[in-house]
């Protein structure tokens, strides 16, 4: 009996007490930096300002929360924003954190609110589709063999609407309302390497593809078809775009530093990750 109160104390409750200090330490510390992290390499990605409003991060059930993830408009446009997203829920595997692949089993983006607005011969929205590599940018790339890849089961945008302004015409409307079909998109990331900068373009080009799909008629031809060029030449974002965020999450450092590798390891470059 004194030798099972000998390890209770001695081995069992320091354990929990470590457990529970870095749970604290994760969720304190865990939220900001992520939050900072997707700003950073967001903005960098895609070239303009992405603000997240609240991360709400649960360990035990492996999910995180973002809310208020808010895409600035480029230079020159009247709206502010280009894109608003309600909510993103993702449920993932904490433990593949660290490991090569990390699983995710959903990521669900609802709510979405895109405003799209006509500025002469082009628009918000493909202005910063033309500005992600192209196809035969991509070919030119050296395959990497090492990095840390990203398995999602199911990726889901719904209930996204959509608002497009056009030059003014008389007797014509010059705003034009979309409510975009749901999108689905499953197993990415098991035939080749996905990085979270190629994910956020695979989100993008879908949303523009299904404005593309469902604009044809109700929007200008020349709009359509430039929005759907400018998907077509999408491919991955430069390596340059998750070194911004890498830098947010540096700055930590104890037990709050080891807490947060693995989304550390998410923003990396499978270059930088040799």
């Amino acid at each position: 009996m004194k030798a099972k109160k000998t390890i209770l104390n001695y081995v069992v409750l320091p354990l929990v007490i470590l457990l529970i200090v870095l749970v604290v330490a994760f969720f304190l510390v865990g939220n900001s930096l992520i939050k900072k992290g997707i700003e950073a390499a967001g903005s960098k990605t895609l070239g303009v300002p992405v603000t997240v409003k609240n991360i709400d991060l649960s360990i035990l059930r492996g999910r995180v929360w973002i809310k208020g993830l808010v895409v600035k408009n480029p230079p020159g446009y009247a709206n502010e924003t280009l894109l608003e997203l309600g909510e993103g829920v993702v449920n993932l595997s904490i433990g593949s954190l660290m490991s090569n692949t990390v699983k995710i089993q959903l990521i669900k983006l609802d709510g979405a609110k895109l405003t799209m607005e006509q500025k002469g011969l082009t628009n918000n929205l493909k202005e910063i589709l033309d500005k992600l590599p192209k196809g035969e940018e991509q070919a030119k790339t050296k395959p990497e063999e090492k990095g840390k890849n990203l398995h999602i089961n199911k990726l889901e945008i719904t209930n996204t609407t959509v608002r497009v302004k056009l030059l003014p015409v008389p007797g014509k409307s010059n705003t034009v309302s979309l409510k975009l079909d749901p999108i689905v998109m499953e197993n990415l990331g098991t035939d080749k390497k996905l990085s979270t900068s190629t994910l956020v373009a695979k989100v993008l080009g879908a949303i523009a593809a299904g404005v593309a799909k469902q604009g044809a008629g109700l929007l200008p031809d020349d709009m359509v078809k430039g929005i759907g060029s400018a998907v077509d030449k999408t491919a991955e974002i430069g390596k340059a775009a998750t070194k911004e965020g890498q830098k947010i999450l540096e700055n930590t450092t104890g037990a709050g530093k080891e807490a947060v590798k693995g989304f550390k390891n998410l923003l990396k470059s499978p270059k930088d990750q040799r």
